[in-house]
């Protein structure tokens, strides 16, 4: 009877050697990487990556190869370009295209002359379109030439995820970059002393020939904050949202941090600050490197949801072309219509009074693209 009764104890024995060791190991994979899932998920951005400019090395990546639209980080490599095929004091004529490229621009009128480093100072200071289609024009002939110039350059130093279609990084369809690429590029930009030295400048005076001076501040407000920082390049359009590349330097270590997607221009400070720190830690072996793919696609980039109840808009003829009409479904409930003029109260929509429908008009809404 006692023999029969060892087999079950021996049983037990082995299960709770079993549920010992799972339970040692669960506690040696929290501990070893809680860390990093939990670092992971503080990177809010699309695509990260953090480089050592010396060797190439990544030391922490999310999505390096996610292909997302560059936006102003594109001057980037207009700078480049430019840098390689014309002199600094090579003086510039602003043609009539390039005074009416859409903004964020410095303001230059057709027909001012600048030199060419103070359209560098503008497009990689103040991000100005301006001076990035001005640069390409002097350079090339024409913008679409050049951007020509800009792909067989991303191509040569590595680059080859990367397509660009003008050289503002102003929204179009078919143009890409991937973090990867984009820490290359500013490692590579890295090599002209010109270049360090304008992106790391705050604040300039950019000049005509003819004595009238702008004044340019940088939109890298990381240049007042991060001691460690030699300078980056912003940008930001609706679809890429913001995005940012720069350089930080430790006595002898430079690393490189490019980040795509970002959705609000304080998380980007924040995530840059913390990558920084997480690049430098990895280089001193004090962390290990992180790298992960999310199931992000590069479609989704609606920076608002859209709600699941949708009005379909048609163009209003009592008013201006900017002007739609909600329309109104015929078999609407009435909790729908209290929704409709609840929604009509929050942005502000006013009821229009030549409309025996109370339908309701609302200016349309235009995606303002910013650097």
């Amino acid at each position: 009877m006692f023999k029969n009764m060892r087999i079950p104890c021996r049983r037990q024995a082995g299960y709770l050697f079993k549920n010992k060791m799972l339970s040692l190991i669960i506690v040696l994979l929290s501990i070893f990487l809680l860390p990093v899932f939990s670092y992971c998920q503080e990177i809010l951005s699309r695509a990260v990556v953090v480089m050592d400019a010396s060797t190439g090395r990544l030391l922490y990546a999310k999505n390096p190869d996610l292909r997302c639209p560059p936006a102003s980080t594109t001057k980037l490599m207009t700078a480049i370009v430019a840098l390689e095929r014309a002199n600094l004091n090579d003086v510039v004529t602003i043609s009539k295209n390039a005074s009416r490229v859409p903004p964020h621009k410095a303001g230059f009128r057709a027909g001012d002359r600048i030199t060419v480093e103070e359209l560098l100072n503008a497009a990689l200071i103040g991000s100005a379109n301006d001076a990035a289609v001005a640069l390409a024009e002097a350079v090339a002939g024409s913008e679409e030439k050049f951007v020509e110039l800009m792909n067989m350059k991303a191509l040569s130093i590595g680059a080859s995820n990367t397509f660009f279609i003008n050289a503002t990084g102003l929204p179009g369809s078919g143009q890409y970059i991937t973090a990867n690429d984009l820490s290359r590029i500013m490692s590579y930009a890295l090599k002209y002393p010109k270049i360090r030295e304008i992106i790391g400048t705050r604040i300039t005076q950019v000049s005509s020939t003819n004595g009238n001076s702008k004044l340019i501040r940088n939109t890298n407000r990381l240049l007042w904050s991060e001691d460690d920082l030699v300078g980056g390049k912003t940008g930001y359009t609706n679809k890429a949202r913001h995005c940012f590349v720069c350089a930080a330097e430790r006595k002898n270590d430079t690393i490189v941090v490019a980040i795509l997607g970002s959705p609000s221009r304080e998380e980007l400070w924040r995530e840059t600050e913390s990558l920084i720190t997480k690049g430098f830690d990895v280089l001193n072996n004090r962390e290990n490197p992180v790298f992960y793919v999310t199931n992000t696609e590069i479609d989704d980039y609606s920076i608002v949801k859209p709600s699941k109840r949708t009005y379909k808009l048609k163009k209003s003829k009592k008013f201006s072309k900017k002007t739609l009409i909600a329309k109104k479904s015929r078999n609407k409930s009435s909790k729908e219509k209290i929704y409709a003029k609840k929604k009509a109260k929050k942005y502000n929509i006013a009821k229009s009074k030549t409309n025996k429908k109370k339908n309701y008009k609302f200016a349309k809404r235009t995606g303002v693209e910013k650097s």
